[in-house]
């Protein structure tokens, strides 16, 4: 894919904030402005208020034809230039007509198999193991396991509320009961943890929603507010200026299970998404419908979750080699 220069500018800057004010992510605020960044470059550095539904079936019929993108990488440019025009400057630029959409097959998933992960786990200790173990026992993305408050842990009915996933989705998951001991253990040390940040004169507890902020001044500095799994120091947090302990770095979970596959000795490439496919190809193999599946990963589309039955044939579209019947005869 061609270079985009990474220079900012007055006008991506204050989507940045518009984006930020709105608690976007900051992976969502990243991923919108290169995407607006690309399309205005694309377009000879015009004003996007200049153009319209034209100039954005060019640049998606470029990104399939000339970069060979995928097909949900298209979409999250679409999405990034609809968002500039529907919410920036609300300048809508209605259906778009004909443009080339991307062709390009998403690869199958890399999925370890049960002995793999449970190799993997036994190489992973501390914090890192029980994030591990939630991304594999309860199909969590990375993003939603770190972001995870205590109140979200349900223990009476084995569950987890993830909410504003992916596509602000909120939804349930399945929580393993084999993990309650260990949790518990961590929402004590995090209880503790909290006491202690309490004496600290500038702490002003952990980061809420703006609207549940104003509303309930307090809970900030409640239990079951906090997250799951907080940082290791106090910071301050840049946009308010307000000291706060904010949830674990997400870098360092796969750092640890990149360590811990080269000690298991598995070969496969192995990162946090890796668990998630696990999750979802082995609750097929037990048996567990594909619509159950798709809740609990909280897929809009049935058809992103169709992925993983093609992992579960054996060979090419689920044909016996013959190779296998040779020493029958």
């Amino acid at each position: 894919m061609a270079t985009v220069s990474r220079k900012s500018s007055p006008f991506l800057d204050s989507i940045s904030d518009f984006m930020a004010v709105r608690r976007y992510s900051k992976r969502t605020i990243k991923s919108y402005i290169y995407w607006i960044r690309y399309f205005i470059v694309f377009h000879d550095m015009r004003h996007p208020a200049e153009m319209g539904a034209l100039e954005v079936e060019q640049f998606l019929t470029y990104l399939a034809v000339q970069q060979a993108v995928s097909i949900a990488t298209q979409k999250i440019a679409l999405n990034a230039v609809a968002f500039l025009y529907n919410r920036v400057l609300q300048q809508p630029f209605g259906n778009l007509g004909e443009f080339n959409r991307a062709r390009r097959q998403a690869k199958l998933p890399v999925v370890l198999s049960r002995l793999e992960v449970a190799r993997l786990l036994q190489h992973i200790t501390g914090t890192p193991y029980l994030v591990a173990s939630l991304l594999y026992g309860s199909g969590l993305r990375r993003s939603e396991a770190v972001r995870l408050r205590i109140k979200d842990i349900d223990f009476d009915h084995h569950q987890l509320q993830i909410w504003n996933g992916k596509g602000f989705h909120s939804r349930l998951t399945t929580l393993a009961p084999e993990l309650v001991s260990a949790l518990q253990i961590q929402i004590e040390q995090v209880r503790m943890q909290l006491k202690a940040d309490s004496q600290h004169p500038h702490y002003a507890g952990v980061w809420m929603p703006d609207a549940l902020a104003r509303k309930y001044r307090e809970a900030g500095r409640t239990v079951g507010w906090q997250y799951l799994f907080p940082a290791a120091r106090l910071a301050v947090d840049p946009e308010s200026g307000l000291l706060r302990r904010h949830h674990l770095d997400e870098s360092n979970i796969n750092r640890s299970l990149r360590r811990a596959a080269q000690q298991a000795k598995i070969d496969k490439q192995v990162t946090c998404h890796t668990l998630r496919h696990s999750f979802a190809t082995h609750l097929l193999e037990s048996g567990a419908d594909i619509r159950t599946v798709q809740e609990q990963l909280g897929h809009q589309d049935v058809k992103t979750t169709e992925i993983y039955t093609h992992v579960l044939k054996r060979g090419a579209r689920g044909v016996r080699s013959p190779l296998s019947d040779l020493n029958k005869t």
